[in-house]
């Protein structure tokens, strides 16, 4: 059995959808990260990072009950535990690696920045939210020049770095982004939706 410890954010939402689409059976443990609840000591003891989500998984790669944290970690673990959503031949496994890092590296970071700016911080700043949402629009056509003319973003299949950039994208209004500049993210973003999987992963937790 996976223990699934996330809150409602797009980097939370990785997991479970990626638990949803592969069937796992998993238990949902809520941090209640308004209330604190990232730094109780049993939530430090899975990730020291005091951080969502993280995960345990009973039956490990050696039969041992496994911890591990930060959402990429997490998605290729469970990509290689049942041979899904990842590649197995070199080049299209590496290629499905590296959007999974872009997303990683600067999809989640600038896109975070632009929900805290203009959202969450105590007073506007409007160098901060021009830079952010600047990058976040960059960022947005990037991928949409990726989409054009294909379906997923890397290794010609649905997988992990899809996974990791849709909960992102789900939140374009907070982000100050219009999907209808981008077709071909667009397209890519209501295909996506439109899996119940990703459907009842994106409803995690309750």
């Amino acid at each position: 059995m996976i223990t699934l410890y996330t809150w409602g954010t797009p980097n939370g939402r990785k997991i479970s959808i990626a638990l949803e689409e592969l069937g796992l059976d998993y238990q949902v443990r809520n941090v209640d990260i308004p209330r604190g609840a990232q730094f109780a000591a049993d939530f430090l003891a899975v990730n020291p990072n005091n951080k969502i989500p993280a995960i345990t998984d009973s039956n490990g790669p050696d039969g041992a009950p496994i911890d591990l944290f930060e959402s990429g970690a997490i998605l290729i673990y469970l990509a290689e535990k049942t041979g899904r959503l990842l590649p197995a031949t070199p080049r299209e496994r590496y290629e499905t690696l590296q959007w999974l890092m872009l997303q990683m590296g600067g999809v989640g970071p600038m896109l975070g920045q632009a929900h805290h700016f203009r959202r969450f911080a105590p007073e506007p700043l409007p160098y901060a939210i021009e830079r952010y949402t600047s990058e976040a629009a960059r960022l947005y056509g990037v991928l949409d020049t990726r989409l054009a003319g294909r379906d997923w973003l890397a290794g010609g299949q649905y997988s992990i770095a899809d996974i990791a950039t849709f909960p992102w994208i789900a939140r374009h209004d907070w982000q100050g982004m219009d999907l209808a500049r981008f077709p071909n993210l667009r397209r890519w973003f209501d295909t996506i939706a439109a899996r119940p999987a990703v459907q009842r992963g994106m409803e995690i937790p309750r």
